[in-house]
């Protein structure tokens, strides 16, 4: 009786243990914003705004080159443009981003999460505090992608089988 239940507290605690770790882990994935940080990160902000921001969530990593320069830290809509604005904290000892950068959400492989990706332009002057990247892309939405790919796909099969009807009549 005793060795059963010290087994039952055992696989209790081994459960426990395993919610646990997957709780923190999945707190650290980029897109989902929550981090068990406490420091308040520095740097400046930097504003873009896009048609279309997809599945963007703040927390996501800003991205220049491949190397991770800040974070996305707000996300609004701006009814004056009807666009998404998006504020980035880029981090401080990242200050030489030309002024006409331009920003776009890509995606960490064909599942993964979303970020912004910022490739420099040329210009002598650089972004600083409260500056808006303004050639910006937005995501590119792969339900959106198969949709048009069906939808084109119906059409062409329908103006085949349309025409070679015509084309037995004459």
């Amino acid at each position: 009786m005793r060795a059963n239940r010290s087994l039952e507290i055992g696989t209790g605690l081994f459960v426990l243990l395993g919610l646990a770790a997957l709780l923190f882990l999945s707190m650290q994935l980029p897109a989902n914003g929550l981090k068990f940080s406490f420091s308040k990160p520095v740097g400046y902000d930097v504003t873009a705004q896009f048609d279309n921001i997809g599945s963007l969530k703040v927390g996501a990593p800003v991205r220049m080159a491949g190397v991770r320069i800040g974070q996305v830290t707000r996300i609004d809509f701006d009814t004056n443009t009807e666009r998404a604005k998006v504020w980035l904290l880029i981090s401080p000892h990242f200050n030489q981003i030309p002024m006409d950068s331009s920003a776009s959400i890509d995606t960490e492989g064909l599942l993964g999460g979303q970020y912004i990706s910022i490739s420099p332009g040329g210009m002598p002057t650089y972004l600083k505090a409260g500056s808006e990247i303004i050639q910006t892309q937005s995501a590119l939405v792969l339900e959106n992608l198969i949709n048009k790919f069906f939808a084109n796909f119906a059409s062409k099969k329908g103006s085949k089988s349309s025409s070679g009807g015509a084309k037995e009549q004459k």
